[in-house]
């Protein structure tokens, strides 16, 4: 599937969304908005994909909204956080206002050395409207979102690793090697597996301790009656690699 500003392929079990507007640093506007909505509502839908990678066409991932279309900038990173697969984000470049909400989306960011982050929202006497304001605060901590948000400067690719804003930083050359193999690993595990401990640590954030362990028990049991589970154990026995079918 092709789009003029996003760009979709699947190879396996991989799905792989390209934003691809180069030449205004992927900026968002309405249509790329639209474009990203369909291709994730697609995307879940596809029982076989496990891992979505995001990248990006261009020397900057994302910088932010096209002009004037700030408020459907802002779609962008719902549609990104709705997918119910694994979405590593390979940032190549700079992500900076909704870009940057777009790779807090993701469930892991992999990021080139060079590349900067920022809510510049403030600066123009906004607020950050695509979920910066409440993801940030949960990799970072209140303190640094807060410096962030209220400063409206940038930090570099050093200090989001420091930060736990970004999982890894590495030589640009090395990004899409980097990426591919930390997604490949994940595709081998199981995908009902992958699916539950991603809902489970995502809902458990806005639990007590309490009910989260009991969400967690909950889709324990559950997927003891998956034929992936009975397919896991007969792997071990037999000393080799499952075969997970997502069942």
């Amino acid at each position: 599937m092709s789009h003029e500003t996003v760009i979709y392929e699947k190879k396996g079990q991989i799905g792989y969304i390209t934003l691809n507007r180069p030449q205004t640093g992927n900026a968002i506007n309405a249509e790329m908005a639209r474009q990203l909505a369909d291709v994730c509502q697609g995307i879940n839908q596809d029982d076989e994909i496990s891992v979505v990678i995001l990248q990006a066409e261009g020397d900057s991932f994302c910088l932010g909204s096209a002009p004037g279309e700030w408020e459907s900038a802002c779609d962008a990173p719902t549609a990104i956080a709705s997918l119910g697969r694994v979405v590593i984000a390979a940032i190549n470049g700079d992500a900076l206002g909704e870009g940057l909400e777009l790779a807090l989306s993701c469930d892991i960011r992999i990021v080139a050395e060079g590349a900067r982050f920022c809510l510049p929202h403030t600066s123009y006497g906004l607020i950050p409207c695509g979920g910066g304001t409440q993801r940030l605060p949960r990799l970072a901590g209140k303190g640094k979102a807060l410096e962030m948000i209220l400063t409206a400067e940038p930090i570099d690719a050093a200090e989001a690793y420091r930060i736990s804003l970004a999982n890894k930083v590495v030589a640009p050359g090395a990004l899409a090697k980097e990426v591919e193999e930390m997604a490949r690993k994940i595709v081998s595990r199981g995908p009902i597996a992958l699916r539950y401990c991603k809902e489970v640590v995502n809902k458990g954030l806005d639990l007590t301790l309490e009910q989260g362990l009991r969400l967690e028990a909950d889709l324990y049991f559950l997927i003891q009656t998956t034929a992936d589970r009975m397919e896991g154990i007969r792997a071990f026995l037999e000393k080799r690699p499952p075969q997970f079918k997502g069942n």
